[in-house]
């Protein structure tokens, strides 16, 4: 496979060359295609159920909290009129939530690592680094389809036809994934400078799950809180995914475009990030 020379960090050409992180995806497309397999399959690597874990993990934490929020406490989500307020709507409802947060989740729990465990391609002067981000979005995004796989299974199962709005869920998924690949990028690079940065992230992760509407829906927050969460894109792609699969709502366009535009931008600032800082990899590592 023909190699390109590597990139210099002379000339706005040269600098403008680096923030391409797609096109070095298409130019490497059967280096990228060959480690998102390895990095797909490492995970599962030796158990005996493989692929199911990825979606048998969130079923049992599912299970555990509809048990808990439907059976125990008796909650039923407030504000979708188009709901039947059943117990397996719940579970839907809780389910799609967690899929997009674990999906966020394991980007930013497995970016500051994520160079260190590919050492070995730091010093390869021909090699995209660049590309190892979006392997990494990309081997969790897999997983994300395989869950919402298994949701509209989950709905089928309960009697609970999907509405021609599912069509639009990778539209409604893109935002959160621009999000993860720039918060991904940047926190991969500060990872090979600052080790201690993975000891900081669990419990931001954590805090993430409750600043969105995992396990609440964003009406039951005070008004003046809640265009704020247009801001962030997993809050929005959760909602919109809810109502499109469920309730066969349509996105709202003003805040889907904000949460487009933040997750851009996030991408935009995230690889240009990781396309200034690269070139000291080696000598840290």
């Amino acid at each position: 496979m023909p190699m390109h020379a590597p990139m210099t960090s002379s000339g706005i050409g040269s600098e403008w060359m680096e923030l391409q992180t797609i096109r070095q995806c298409w130019l490497y497309r059967q280096l990228f295609l060959k480690l998102l397999k390895r990095d797909f399959s490492e995970r599962y690597q030796g158990s005996y159920l493989g692929l199911l874990w990825s979606f048998l993990l969130p079923l049992l934490s599912l299970l555990v909290f509809t048990f808990f929020f439907g059976i125990i406490f008796k909650i039923r989500w407030a504000g979708q009129t188009q709901g039947s307020g059943s117990l397996g709507e719940l579970a839907l409802i809780l389910f799609i939530g967690m899929a997009l947060y674990n999906f966020i989740a394991e980007c930013l729990s497995r970016a500051p690592g994520f160079i260190l465990s590919h050492s070995g391609y730091v010093k390869n002067v021909v090699f995209p680094l660049e590309m190892l981000p979006v392997v990494m979005v990309a081997s969790a995004c897999l997983t994300l389809v395989v869950t919402f796989l298994a949701i509209l299974l989950l709905q089928f199962s309960i009697g609970q036809a999907p509405h021609w709005t599912v069509f639009l869920l990778p539209m409604v998924v893109l935002p959160l994934l621009f999000f993860a690949l720039g918060l991904s990028s940047f926190l991969c690079s500060l990872g090979v400078y600052i080790r201690d940065i993975q000891q900081l992230i669990a419990p931001l992760v954590q805090l993430l799950m409750f600043l969105s509407p995992v396990f609440y829906p964003i009406n039951a927050l005070p008004e003046f809180i809640r265009p704020w969460l247009q801001l962030n894109p997993l809050a929005l792609a959760i909602e919109q995914a809810r109502g499109i699969m469920l309730f066969g709502q349509l996105p709202a366009c003003i805040p889907y475009l904000i949460s487009l535009l933040v997750g851009m931008l996030t991408m935009l600032a995230g690889t240009w990030w990781f396309a200034r800082t690269r070139k000291g990899f080696a000598d840290v590592l």
